[in-house]
């Protein structure tokens, strides 16, 4: 393959990959919301209590051996040596399942341990009926890698659309059936757990259907190869003896590269771990009854969802600066770096700020659309500020990455779940869940604080504190106003127009707010001067395209 073909196919690939995620991780977050409205917020607040601590066992199952198998056959199949790439998976796959199958075994009898962890033993069924996703997902995860490792992404990104897909169809229909036969909370959130093992399930399915066609096609090569070699050596074949490695040093190797993804991807989930185990043993300590905690813990989730979608978005957009840095750097391109991370850390921060404002503005008519009723509105405006801390702690993290700083964001994200861990002990047996979402803000601020110091430290950018504090000010003041106003004006009109649907008037004071917002926010960014062509264009990738549509907008000059 010439080289542009095979830079044209990395490209295509990680567009596939990329759509592929955003869209499986959008339905993953949307399904929150029906999961809320049909089951209630003592069930939200039982999966969310669970869906943190069966992320944290399922990254420790996969451990970092998709990354690492994709790696090591990337270079075998370049290498020619293709029986070593699959020699590597079995290997992979035989350690990897069995460790999967033991975590799943541990988990699912020391759910009345974790339970009492947690301080509540109600949460047993819904942990042992997440554990069975164990017996899938690590085997499916390590197929992807296998195929990621030989540059194929469309198994990938089936299967996680497949996978998503079957989780939220089944976890909806466990919804309806059970909420109609009466069952109690405990088996409802059960059951929704339940969906996680039936979409593993469904994208193991797939993958293994994408291997089994693979092997076939390597067999039919591989057959007409060796005809083709029998035709002209006279049926003698004369290649030389390879060097085979032992399966116990192939897995040593996969260990020690394979570790450290799994640490800094544990890193990852810590913040929502430290809420887990503290905030609903705080609030039962305070007197609250089990299926009250359960609630109040739903109702301080509500605002998760929104703000994850925002962080979504930061990450898949973060990732375009990780290649480009790295060849900047690689190139000596001093002043490059600088200005990639500079415009990067400004543009992320406004977002991240926007975002926040936005959300906080608009808590009330969004917490009705989604969630039926107004409860937990103020503690849902603290949540949309972890919006702008957990924004900056992202782009910062794969800019520090792209510069080959890589272990540090997650010692820096350690030290946000720590101190968010000493802020839930001292704020919520007074403030409830108000204090553990300051907490969370907190957190993440510290974290985004954190890597973005070490950022300047190491590439000598200077950041200008008007285009940082003072013009963001100015503008999120603007889209704030028009945002508020928009909402209240459409909310009242159709209030005396005498419609009579408390959540149809939310929905549509909060699609007007959000659009006026918008509005404000990009003509706010030009009259401030924060939102220049020169230094849109500059974003890798996407930044061309970006500037000719808001220039077309008449938006920029």
């Amino acid at each position: 393959m010439k080289p542009t073909e095979s830079g044209s196919r990395l490209l295509q690939g990680a567009f596939i990959l990329s759509t592929a995620t955003i869209i499986s991780k959008l339905v993953g977050t949307l399904q929150k919301i029906p999961l809320q409205n049909m089951g209630g917020d003592a069930v939200f607040g039982i999966y969310n209590t669970i869906y943190p601590i069966y992320m944290m066992i399922i990254t420790i199952a996969v451990a970092g051996f998709p990354a690492a198998l994709s790696k090591y056959v990337a270079e075998y199949e370049a290498a020619g040596r293709l029986d070593e790439s699959r020699r590597m998976l079995r290997i992979s796959t035989a350690a990897l399942v069995l460790f999967g199958l033991v975590l799943g075994i541990a988990m699912y009898f020391g759910a009345p341990q974790i339970g009492r962890w947690i301080g509540d033993d109600h949460v047993v069924p819904a942990l042992r009926s997440a554990s069975l996703a164990l017996m899938f997902v690590p085997w499916m995860a390590l197929l992807r890698g296998y195929f990621q490792g030989l540059h194929n992404m469309v198994p990938t990104a089936v299967s996680q659309i497949v996978e998503q897909s079957v989780r939220v169809a089944v976890m909806i229909g466990l919804l309806l059936y059970m909420t109609g036969v009466g069952a109690g909370i405990e088996q409802i959130a059960a059951g929704a757990l339940f969906g996680s093992a039936a979409g593993g399930a469904a994208g193991l399915i797939v993958m293994v259907l994408y291997f089994r066609k693979h092997a076939s096609s390597v067999r039919m090569t591989r057959a007409r190869k060796d005809s083709g070699h029998a035709h002209v050596n006279g049926g003698s074949l004369s290649e030389l003896p390879e060097v085979r490695e032992g399966y116990g040093k192939m897995l040593r190797r996969m260990v020690f590269y394979a570790v450290p993804i799994c640490l800094s991807a544990l890193a990852v989930h810590l913040i929502g771990l430290v809420d887990t185990f503290t905030v609903p043993r705080l609030l039962k300590d305070a007197g609250q009854p089990f299926e009250t905690v359960m609630a109040e813990f739903g109702i301080y989730n509500r605002g998760l969802p929104l703000v994850q979608l925002v962080t979504m978005m930061a990450t898949s957009l973060s990732v375009l600066f990780i290649p480009a840095l790295a060849e900047a750097k690689f190139k000596g391109e001093r002043q490059q770096v600088v200005n990639q991370c500079r415009l990067a850390l400004r543009w992320f921060w406004l977002l991240g700020l926007a975002a926040s404002v936005g959300l906080a503005v608009l808590a009330e008519p969004i917490n009705v659309m989604l969630y039926q009723d107004a409860r937990g509105s103020s503690v849902m405006r603290w949540i949309a500020f972890t919006a702008a801390g957990g924004t900056v702690s992202i782009i910062s993290a794969a800019l520090l990455q792209g510069i080959g700083i890589v272990r540090a964001p997650a010692v820096h994200l350690l030290a946000g779940a720590l101190l968010k861990l000493v802020l839930n002990l001292l704020l919520v047996p007074h403030w409830g869940i108000a204090g553990a979402a300051v907490a969370g803000v907190a957190a993440h601020f510290t974290a985004a604080a954190l890597n973005v110091a070490m950022l300047l430290r190491t590439t000598g950018v200077r950041l200008d504190a008007a285009n940082l504090l003072a013009k963001p000010a100015l503008m999120l003041a603007g889209m704030a106003l028009a945002a508020w106003g928009a909402a209240g004006a459409t909310s009242g009109i159709l209030t005396a127009a005498g419609l009579s649907s408390g959540r149809l008037i939310a929905t549509a004071a909060s699609l007007a707010g959000v659009a006026a917002g918008a509005g404000a926010f990009l003509a706010g960014a030009a009259l401030t001067k924060l939102l220049t062509e020169e230094e849109l264009r500059m974003l890798p990738k996407v930044g061309g395209p970006l500037a000719a549509m808001l220039k077309a907008m008449r938006v920029m000059r």
